[in-house]
C-alpha cells in the first residue's frame, strides 16, 4: 500500500510539472552564409520552406532543409522588410532607400513590379483578413496600404509617432509599435483609422512585437530589457517579464504557448506563457552578438538568426562598425 501511495504521489508530481520546463533552446547549425549587406528583417516562407533575409541592396533566400542559399532578388534600396501573400503568389519588399515597395513573383522571385509608399518604409506586413500589404513608414510616421491583388495604393493611415514592427489579429485589427512615443497603435484594417492609442509604460522604445490571438495578448519588446504585456482588447498593461539587450524582433509559437524575444547583447530570451496574466522565463540562449532579428518556423518550433562579425576599429562619424568580409551566418535554435 506504501508502495502504491509512493507511486501515486510521484506521478502526481511528474503530472504537475509542466512540459516546457523539460524542454531546452539550443544552438543547433551555425551556417556561414557570406555576401555583402547589411540586414534587417526575416521571413519564413511555411509554404516553401524558405527564408527570406534582406540584406540592404537584395533579399537572400535561404533553403531550411539544406539551409544553402538557393535564390536572390537583387537591385534594390536600402531594404528592411518581407511580406508574402501566398494566395497572390506574391510578395513584398519595403525599399528604404527610394521610398518604394518591390513586388515580386514567389516562384521565379522575378520583379513584377513597384509602386511608391510614404518616406522610408521600414516594417512591412500582409493582412489575410483585408488583402493588403501595410508598410510602416519611419520619417512620414504613417502606413501606406497597398491592395494585395493589384499593387495599387488604397490609403494612408497617418500615425502619432515612428511607427516600428507590426502585428495582424487576422480578423480586422493591425497593431504597430510607435517606438519615439512608448506606444501601441491599434488600427481598423478595413476603415483604415487609427482606432486607439495606447501608452505601455514602463516600456521604453518598444521594436520586437508578437501577439497571442487566442489570449488576446501583445508581446512588446523594448529597449529597457524587457517585455510588456498588453492587453489588445483594453490596451491595459497587464505584466512585464525581463529579457535581454538590444531586442529587435518578437515571435508567439501558440503550438508551445511560448514567446521569444531575440537580442543583440546575443541571447535569445524564452518565455512561457503559464496562463494569460502569468509569464515565466525559461531561457537565455546564448546565440551571439548582433542576432537581433528573427523568423519562426512554428511548426517544427525552430526559430533562425542571423548576425555577423564586426570589425574592431573604430567607425566614422555617424556610421556602424564595418562588418568582415565572408562572416555574415545563419544561427538556428531548436528545441533538444
Amino acid at each position: 500500500m506504501k508502495r502504491v501511495f509512493a507511486i501515486m504521489i510521484v506521478a502526481c508530481l511528474c503530472a504537475a510539472v509542466p512540459s516546457f520546463a523539460q524542454k531546452q533552446y539550443k544552438v543547433a547549425d551555425r551556417v556561414k552564409l557570406g555576401g555583402e549587406g547589411g540586414w534587417d528583417y526575416l521571413y519564413y516562407d511555411k509554404d516553401g520552406k524558405r527564408l527570406f533575409i534582406t540584406r540592404g541592396t537584395h533579399v537572400m533566400v535561404v533553403d531550411t532543409n539544406s539551409l544553402k542559399v538557393t535564390g536572390d532578388i537583387p537591385d534594390l534600396s536600402g531594404i528592411h522588410g518581407v511580406a508574402l501573400a501566398p494566395e497572390f503568389g506574391r510578395g513584398f519588399v519595403s525599399n528604404g532607400g527610394d521610398n518604394t515597395v518591390t513586388i515580386f513573383d514567389l516562384k521565379t522571385l522575378k520583379k513584377l513590379d513597384g509602386v511608391k509608399v510614404g518616406e522610408r518604409p521600414d516594417a512591412i506586413l500582409y493582412d489575410p483578413f483585408t488583402k493588403h500589404v501595410f508598410t510602416f513608414n519611419a520619417r512620414s510616421k504613417d502606413s501606406t496600404v497597398v491592395d494585395a491583388a493589384s499593387g495599387k495604393v488604397v490609403g494612408t493611415v497617418p500615425l502619432d509617432g515612428k511607427p516600428e514592427f507590426p502585428a495582424t489579429d487576422g480578423a480586422g485589427k493591425v497593431f504597430v509599435n510607435i517606438e519615439d512615443k512608448g506606444q501601441i497603435a491599434e488600427i481598423d484594417a478595413t476603415k483604415l483609422t487609427v482606432l486607439n492609442t495606447w501608452p505601455v509604460g514602463p516600456c521604453q522604445e518598444p521594436s520586437a512585437l508578437a501577439l497571442d490571438k487566442a489570449h488576446h495578448r501583445l508581446f512588446a519588446g523594448c529597449g529597457n530589457k524587457m517585455m510588456v504585456v498588453v492587453d489588445s482588447g483594453s490596451g491595459k498593461v497587464v505584466t512585464t517579464v525581463p529579457i535581454g539587450e538590444g531586442v529587435d524582433a518578437g515571435r508567439f509559437n501558440p503550438n508551445t504557448q511560448e514567446v521569444f524575444m531575440s537580442c543583440g547583447e546575443g541571447v535569445l530570451t524564452v518565455i512561457h506563457e503559464d496562463s494569460p496574466d502569468k509569464y515565466t522565463v525559461t531561457q537565455n540562449v546564448p546565440t551571439a552578438k548582433g542576432a537581433r532579428t528573427m523568423a519562426m518556423d512554428y511548426e517544427s518550433n525552430t526559430a533562425y538568426l542571423v548576425t555577423a562579425q564586426r570589425d574592431p576599429k573604430p567607425p566614422a562619424p555617424g556610421q556602424r562598425p564595418a562588418m568582415v568580409p565572408g562572416s555574415f551566418e545563419l544561427i538556428v535554435v531548436k528545441a533538444e
